[in-house]
């Protein structure tokens, strides 16, 4: 009985909640062992998200989001040699949900324009792929192209495709009309894996690569034979990436936030629109 009292209680609330629609279009790019800038275009791809926002107060909301992006990168776009040497590349599609809290420094129902940060918790899906000289399409992580899952390297485990990330990030929101407000935000992840793009540690041994997955995890683990004058396949232990750092990838973007129909908490737009000037003050009785 008292859940359904509960139930009662907070069916007319969350109905009359204020709630929002968030639409964001944008591009999406990484950081990691191909790419050799922190923040750029260069390389990057579209992508979007959307969700839905319920404000807890003026300053407050809570989001829930999923998105779609896709990231890559190719050491062919390196200023390092040894980098541009070692002839990698990667792509993968990003499938990402996640809830977020949400602060804004101002009160947009008092002003036109805020900055905001926000913080929280994601789970995302990736999968590794590269192309090959001929153009045939190769998915990385069966390749084992570090010996994760070889017998020969015990301590190299199969990463998972699908895993938890730490989503923040912050920008600046404008409000248009009552109910529309835009933002441009800029959104990282951290994330708990080196292998994002499939590079991370060192070279294994070429002929315990090729005996346990075939000819294309050689090819694919080491392409400085495919440029001209390129080094063979290096060393068993040969510096390969940086293990050091994790990988991370970042979406940004124009934000569009649409206010659904509902009982606005303390006439929040209203407000807005008196505190702008819109209302026009009573005529004078004589």
């Amino acid at each position: 009985m008292k859940k359904f009292l509960l139930m009662g209680m907070l069916i007319p609330v969350l109905v009359q909640a204020q709630w929002h629609v968030n639409i964001l279009g944008g591009f999406s790019n990484y950081i990691g062992d191909l790419q050799s800038k922190a923040y750029t275009t260069q390389q990057a791809h579209f992508a979007f998200s959307g969700g839905l926002q319920y404000d807890l107060s003026p300053h407050l909301s809570i989001l829930g989001n999923l998105s779609y992006g896709k990231v890559g990168a190719s050491d062919a776009y390196s200023n390092k040699p040894l980098v541009v040497a070692r002839n990698l590349s990667f792509q993968t599609k990003i499938y990402e949900g996640n809830l977020l809290l949400e602060y804004n420094l101002l009160d947009l129902n008092e002003h036109r324009f805020t900055p905001y940060v926000f913080g929280g918790v994601a789970l995302f899906h990736f999968n590794p792929y590269a192309f090959d000289s001929l153009g045939h399409k190769l998915y990385l992580r069966q390749l084992s192209t570090e010996g994760e899952g070889l017998a020969a390297y015990p301590d190299r485990k199969p990463y998972n495709l699908t895993q938890f990330a730490i989503p923040f990030g912050g920008g600046i929101k404008m409000r248009v009309t009552d109910n529309v407000v835009i933002a441009y935000e800029i959104g990282l992840r951290k994330l708990f894996t080196d292998y994002l793009d499939d590079v991370s540690s060192t070279y294994v041994d070429q002929a315990t690569l090729l005996a346990a997955r075939g000819p294309d995890a050689v090819k694919m683990a080491y392409r400085g034979g495919e440029l001209k004058n390129g080094a063979p396949y290096p060393a068993d232990g040969t510096l390969r990436g940086n293990s050091k750092t994790k990988d991370w990838y970042y979406i940004s973007g124009i934000r569009v936030i649409i206010e659904l129909p509902g009982k606005k908490s303390g006439n929040g737009a209203l407000q807005y629109r008196r505190g702008r000037g819109i209302y026009d003050c009573p005529k004078k009785v004589y």
